[in-house]
């Protein structure tokens, strides 16, 4: 095994913590043993259980930010449907469509930098028709938070908060200038104090480095985050992003079994852009992610549930509600 990779593996099992100049070395490392040696992180600290979570995009475009990569925002011209408030039906079909199928966790997204009281009341009343009808555990996804959209988000039922640094501090003015990573981190910490737990991650292939990666993974894990989703950028048109060129498989898996080595106990989930790599998508599950999101995504489309399911059964996972 390479040096490199078998002295972080001894780091890791023995409880340690990698640091960032071993982060950027393994970076460089024999692939596959770097993805092997991830995939036993993972089957070490959190064994073959795998995560399943789903979005219901219940608030679409007209977004103020100027986020380089998102169709969202009213200031790029990209055709995106926009709608102030998902239906109350449509909503709750997708809820138990996805409990239906065993995932254990759903999210309400929002467009827009933060929610008005009138969205934050909307919100609450879906979370409250879907707790009758499913199962499942519910996570919100709605900008920046205050002590009183966190308070009654939490009273509604929202046990777990989505906020993604989306990259590392020194990157993000590159691709976002009307809010900061810092109010993004300030949001994750006042969710975590009113007693949520965290989900955060960020986009790859914004034109940032490994090293801007590897940092963005060491943020999260300062940050406490035990979730962690890894978009893949899909350079859509009409947004400032659209002419870069999509990650390779091998760039992608090597975050991926960066972020496993950088945060081990976390569960390190696939969510969009993803289904760009074809079949090729599911060795990020050998090569430490545990998660995913599953169905569709915001403004873009994923695969079936019951493929997803299919395939992450023949690797080994399994599914249960705990």
């Amino acid at each position: 095994m390479d040096t490199i990779v078998h002295q972080a593996l001894q780091t890791v099992f023995a409880g340690g913590q990698i640091d960032r100049e071993t982060a950027l070395q393994l970076s460089d490392a024999s692939k596959d043993e770097l993805y092997q040696a991830a995939d036993a992180v993972r089957r070490h600290f959190l064994g073959d259980h795998f995560d399943l979570c789903s979005i219901i995009n219940a608030k679409n475009g007209n977004c103020s930010e100027n986020c380089r990569w998102c169709a969202q925002s009213a200031r790029h011209h990209t055709g995106i449907e926009a709608y102030a408030a998902i239906g109350e039906e449509e909503a709750l079909a997708q809820a138990k469509d996805n409990d239906d199928h065993g995932v254990h966790r759903i999210s309400l997204v929002t467009s827009g930098r933060s929610l008005s009281p009138d969205t934050t009341a909307e919100l609450a009343h879906l979370f409250q028709r879907m707790s009758e009808t499913t199962a499942m555990l519910f996570c919100a996804s709605a900008g920046l938070l205050d002590e009183k959209i966190a308070a009654d988000l939490y009273a509604a039922g929202v046990r777990r908060y989505h906020c993604n640094l989306e990259t590392s501090r020194t990157h993000f003015p590159n691709v976002c200038t009307t809010h900061t990573w810092e109010e993004k981190a300030a949001t994750l910490r006042l969710a975590r104090d009113m007693g949520m737990s965290l989900c955060s991650g960020g986009i790859i292939g914004m034109g940032e480095t490994m090293a801007d990666r590897i940092d963005m993974a060491f943020e999260l894990c300062e940050l406490e985050v035990r979730s962690i989703p890894i978009n893949i950028l899909i350079p859509i048109a009409g947004t400032p992003l659209a002419d870069l060129q999509p990650l390779s498989a091998d760039e992608v898996l090597t975050t991926v079994a960066l972020f496993r080595f950088i945060n081990p106990q976390a569960v390190i989930r696939m969510a969009g852009g993803r289904q760009q790599l074809g079949d090729e998508q599911y060795r990020c599950f050998s090569a430490g992610a545990n998660g995913a999101i599953v169905g569709n995504y915001l403004t873009t489309t994923g695969g079936g549930i019951a493929e997803d399911l299919r395939h992450l059964s023949g690797l080994g996972f399994t599914f249960a509600r705990g």
